[in-house]
């Protein structure tokens, strides 16, 4: 039956006197059901369901599932998913190209054909995480960066031009092109798919899973799509379907339009406050209503980049005739766009006017009640009225204020041969960055006029503001140089300084010494601005506490007034030339100005940065690579090393064993992200990383990142939990990755503690608050702890995408019952965990676990096992997901 109702599905359309085949929905739906309210997000996992439907892994009751969700909004069935593509930046990139490389040795060690370890899915690898902003304000700023990019990271590099050889459907683009989902909206997503298969031209839903949170941001093109962690994209890209349950929709209604002054940035604070308090996480999120006609499609994107802010797995956008406009301007063919309107037309994914899908649950939004905002100082979902700001700063730096108050005010400081005096809630870093702002057009150039205005009144950066341009792509550079903005922002101090991530992941670059001289000092409580989607604690700047989400025009302005403690709807931002008061109403451009910029925006420049996208610059093409099957190690790399997860792994899976008197490794509160559990950016030369590079010779200014070494597992095992900011129950009077080994006390890093426990046998727990992992997809989050010896964390909740990532690493997910945590248990980390019965475990099953208190006495608590489907379950049983992949390939 299933067969049949593939086959009875089989449809043709032509376009510009080209077929196409297809699996009509109408057609499946005359068996299935009225699906014509359905979201038209679900529409999409039902075609990708009926493609792959085959009476195993995908059955004719799953796609009857989703046609009965259409009556209560909800559906308790796991689906097996196969997106078209898979992309990835280079921060996550590396370990997944490691873990393939790694995966050919295990599959030839075991007899096996490592040739079969090659993707099946097309995967693209955009490198946009590793410049660094060293330089800055100064015309050599790019090139310098890019020069030190290429000489930091040139073995990386070359481990990636290998695997762009070793490996077929792998493409990379070079340093100094954009930023992956910049990229992707702008030139390699299709809204469309084809390929020909036997002689015939096939058409679909583009879909695509990233090994980055924000691949969302493709959304806003009318493509499901979302982060997943770097082993679960591996899979996907080796023909493993994504193992999920039916989800959730919530309907965001958007109706009227946003105000003179009022930008998307403003707009997708408020968004992502909102569905914040809604709550979403797990869920899709499908934007619908009237108001999106007047949303234009990077307004769009830029929403759908926050997602993993307000905690979705989606924030879907369909296809409309704006998807069309916005694909004409980004230059895609003439053919693509009329393919990609006949078939959203044809399968019921074009959004018309007055559609009013069903939906889970819904809320709505008047674009005319959005208000000027940041996020801060410390989570994007903490939307701040620009009004409120400087009162949210000094209730931050009130919070912040431990048994030691800050000895001072203010530090004199001389800096470049000027006195200057810098004083609490200084601005020190200003950038214009991320993904999420600099694809949108609107907003680049608001800045850029906001630039112009201040210079002609004569107004300047703050000189102990560190700032800086880093755009997604090259177009963005076109468009401002061709509005002649670009010498406004330079005047300020924002020239570029790379195509990349930057700021937003921690790549902020050192402070000048006499700025973080005085920092210390003062123990002064300064702040970022950046136009960014991240805000976590110790993500930016080790040594700026508070960090703050703004529009780029709004990143000049507190570049200009230079304190987080300016009011800028009250108070001047300087002074023009005759010492009158500048306002930044002042200076703020108006929507007529703006849209006439816009207006200069073309698909030609869109052609000329895309032309040669692959192609990389001589530095990046002569690169010389190893043409063999399988990579060749280097003993000595501290980037590239062979990493342990399969060097010992068998055919056949061992039985999950019981976990009997677990020591806990460390106790954590509320919102840990994966920054904390692996941070991305500084390595200090203090910690156990720190020691490791300098025992292999690395000098400090080498060290890099946690990001860019994310290929040595020796690394990131001594990153884990090494976030500056964590702060671990267990030793409540420290910050940072510390912790107590017990039963001796001694205070250790916990990199040092859980090494002693693995020389005495003693398996590790880690024990939890609410949202554990949210924040960035990062495999290592999950990777680290494994290395460390951790089989089990036990959480008040997870986020999605760290949940899953522990399963694909052979650790236990366990959610404490309600009205219980951590606090009511009274844990100390004196305790031993025990769970048994592993070895019969289901998904969602009641799991006991047994705590043994310091003074001997038991309490059983029954924990909801976050194992969630058949297939998770599968994976742990497998020791992770890989290994499970590398079995099914013996």
């Amino acid at each position: 039956m299933s067969s049949n109702l593939r086959e009875q599905s089989l449809a043709r359309l032509t376009v510009s006197h080209q077929e196409y085949h297809y699996y009509s929905l109408p057609k499946a739906a005359a068996q299935l059901g009225d699906i014509q309210r359905l979201p038209k997000s679900l529409k999409v996992l039902l075609e990708n369901l009926l493609r792959f439907i085959d009476g195993d892994t995908v059955q004719e009751s799953d796609l009857s599932a989703l046609v009965e969700w259409l009556k209560t909004g909800h559906a308790d069935r796991e689906i097996a998913y196969r997106p078209a593509r898979v992309l990835m930046q280079d921060f996550t990139g590396v370990p997944a190209i490691v873990d393939l490389a790694a995966m050919r040795e295990a599959v030839l060690r075991l007899g096996g054909n490592a040739s079969k370890v090659n993707p099946l899915s097309p995967a693209d690898l955009v490198i946009d995480h590793s410049v660094t902003v060293d330089e800055y304000a100064t015309s050599q700023a790019f090139g310098n960066n890019v020069s030190l990019e290429m000489e930091r990271n040139h073995e990386r590099y070359a481990f990636l031009r290998w695997g762009q050889k070793a490996f077929s459907r792998f493409r990379v683009v070079p340093p100094g092109t954009g930023i992956c989902h910049q990229v992707n909206l702008e030139y390699l997503g299709q809204t469309v798919w084809h390929e020909e298969l036997d002689g015939k031209n096939w058409i679909y839903p583009d879909t695509l899973v990233g090994t980055d949170s924000h691949t969302t941001m493709i959304n806003g093109l009318g493509i499901l799509g979302w982060g997943v962690g770097g082993i679960e994209a591996e899979a996907a890209m080796l023909g493993q379907p994504v193992s999920m349950l039916i989800p959730d929709v919530v309907g965001f209604k958007l109706t009227g339009q946003l105000n003179e002054g009022i930008t998307a940035t403003d707009l997708v604070l408020t968004v992502t406050q909102m569905l914040r308090k809604h709550g979403v996480v797990g869920k899709f999120v499908e934007f619908y209503g009237d108001g999106l006609a007047r949303l234009p499609l990077a307004d769009r994107a830029t929403i759908a980049n926050m997602s993993p802010e307000f905690g979705a797995t989606c924030g879907f956008f369909p296809v409309d005739e704006e998807t069309l406009r916005y694909m004409a301007l980004s230059g895609r063919t003439s053919h693509q766009i009329e393919l990609v309107e006949a078939y959203a037309k044809a399968q019921g994914l074009w959004r018309y006017p007055g559609d009013e899908p069903i939906f889970t649950s819904s809320l709505s939004l008047d674009l005319s009640s959005v208000e000027a905002s940041l996020a801060g100082p410390k989570r994007p979902q903490d939307r701040v009225a620009l009004a409120k700001v400087k009162q949210a700063f000094d209730a931050a730096m009130h919070l912040d204020l431990t048994s030691t108050q800050p000895n001072t005010d203010s530090v004199p400081m001389v800096l470049d041969g000027k006195n200057l005096i810098l004083r609490q809630g200084m601005v020190a870093i200003a950038a214009i960055t991320s993904c999420t702002n600099t694809s949108n057009p609107s907003v680049m150039i608001a800045a850029g006029l906001l630039a112009k205005k201040a210079v002609e009144k004569g107004l300047q950066r703050q000189p102990w503001v560190k700032s800086s341009l880093a755009p997604g792509s090259k177009v963005v550079t076109e468009y401002l140089d061709a509005a002649g903005l670009t010498p406004y922002l330079e005047a300020l101090g924002f020239n570029l300084v790379g195509y990349g991530c930057t700021t937003c992941i921690g790549n902020s670059g050192p402070l000048a010494p006499a700025i973080e001289a005085a920092i210390k000092q003062g123990d002064l409580t300064v702040g970022a601005v950046l136009s960014g989607n991240r805000n976590f604690e110790g993500r930016i700047h080790p040594l700026v506490k508070t960090n703050w989400l703004a529009s780029p025009p709004l990143v000049v302005a507190y570049a200009l007034a230079g304190n987080m403690r300016t009011d800028l709807t009250q108070e001047p931002l300087g002074q023009d030339r005759t010492g009158a008061p500048v306002y930044l109403k002042d200076i703020w451009p108006s929507a007529q100005e703006i849209a006439k910029a816009v207006e200069g925006v073309n698909a030609e420049m869109f052609h000329k940065e895309y032309a040669e996208v692959f192609n990389g610059d001589k530095e990046w093409q002569s690169i010389k690579v190893d043409e063999s099957q399988t990579y060749r190690w280097q003993e000595d790399s501290t980037y590239i090393r062979h990493p342990p997860f399969f060097t010992t792994m068998q055919a056949e899976p061992d039985i999950v064993q019981d976990i009997h008197g677990a020591r806990i490794l460390a106790i954590l509160g509320d919102s840990v992200t994966t920054d904390h559990i692996s941070p991305a950016g500084n390595i200090k030369a203090d910690s156990p990383a720190g020691h490791y590079l300098s025992n292999h010779g690395i000098d400090k200014n080498d060290f890099n990142s946690y990001g860019s070494r994310r290929g040595n597992h020796e690394v990131m095992m001594r990153g884990t939990f090494a976030n500056i900011r964590i702060r671990n129950e267990m030793v409540p009077d420290i910050e940072g990755g510390m912790t107590r080994h017990i039963p001796s006390q001694d205070i250790l890093p916990i990199y040092d503690a859980a090494m002693r426990y693995q020389q005495e046998d003693i398996p590790l727990a880690v024990i939890v608050g609410k949202e554990y992992g949210s924040g960035s997809s990062r495999d290592w989050a999950a990777k680290g702890p494994m290395l460390l010896g951790v089989r089990v964390v036990i959480a008040e909740s997870f986020e999605r995408i760290h949940r899953s990532n522990l399963i694909g690493m052979g650790i236990l997910p366990l959610e404490f019952p309600e009205n219980t945590n951590r606090k009511v248990l009274e844990l100390c980390g004196d305790e031993l965990i025990s769970v048994t019965g592993l070895a019969f475990i289901k998904p969602g099953q009641q799991v006991p676990v047994t705590i043994t208190y310091a003074d001997g006495h038991h309490e059983i608590i029954n924990t909801l096992c976050r194992i969630d489907t058949g297939n998770e379950l599968t994976y742990y049983q497998n020791g992770g997901i890989l290994h499970y992949v590398i079995r099914k390939m013996l």
